[in-house]
């Protein structure tokens, strides 16, 4: 699952590259977007990814992975469950990123932060601050995909960079075309 063909066959495949209008979760439009639900609603294909992103940070031996709810939780599971380790994950709770729930981190903790699609790295560093306030050590972001140009402060793993044109609003040729604009996402700030 770590050759870049294969990942990009199976996201075709489940029918998870989408052509169209679409909202992202930065508020910015694209005419291609990502459907991660169709690789994270299978089992069979979401734990061969998730072990590829385990054996690369095994040997750094991460104490927990923090995901970003929603879309992160379930593959920041399945990574903890191939490390071993425990899985929790942020939310917001009035706006602001927190951990709820009874979840903790601890200053001894060495942690690694899984992302399911990384466009402009917004998530990850709300996920990023949270782990920081904690004290623990970052040994670096994870994700399925890197769709955007995000640039990170810590090491950060896609196992596929696929670059998606995306425009402010005010920017969007299809916009401007009259398309109608589609909302599939999850998160909204």
């Amino acid at each position: 699952m770590t050759a870049r063909f294969d990942l990009t066959e199976a996201l075709e495949r489940r029918g998870a590259l989408l052509e169209g209008h679409f909202l992202l979760s930065s508020g910015r439009h694209s005419a291609r977007f990502i459907q991660k639900f169709r690789i994270l609603e299978d089992p069979s294909l979401l734990e061969p990814i998730a072990r590829s992103i385990a054996d690369v940070f095994a040997a750094q031996r991460p104490t927990v992975v923090v995901s970003a709810a929603v879309g992160g939780i379930v593959l920041g599971y399945e990574i903890a469950r191939a490390l071993g380790t425990r899985a929790i994950f942020v939310e917001k709770e009035r706006g602001i990123p927190v951990l709820r729930r009874g979840f903790s981190l601890e200053p001894h903790d060495r942690v690694l932060v899984v992302e399911d699609v990384i466009t402009t790295g917004g998530s990850v560093r709300e996920v990023l601050d949270v782990v920081r306030r904690g004290g623990c050590q970052v040994l670096g972001v994870a994700a399925i995909v890197r769709r955007g140009d995000a640039e990170l402060d810590v090491r950060t793993l896609a196992l596929l960079d696929l670059p998606l044109r995306s425009y402010d609003p005010d920017e969007c040729p299809q916009c401007v075309a009259g398309e109608p604009l589609m909302d599939p996402g999850s998160r909204r700030a």
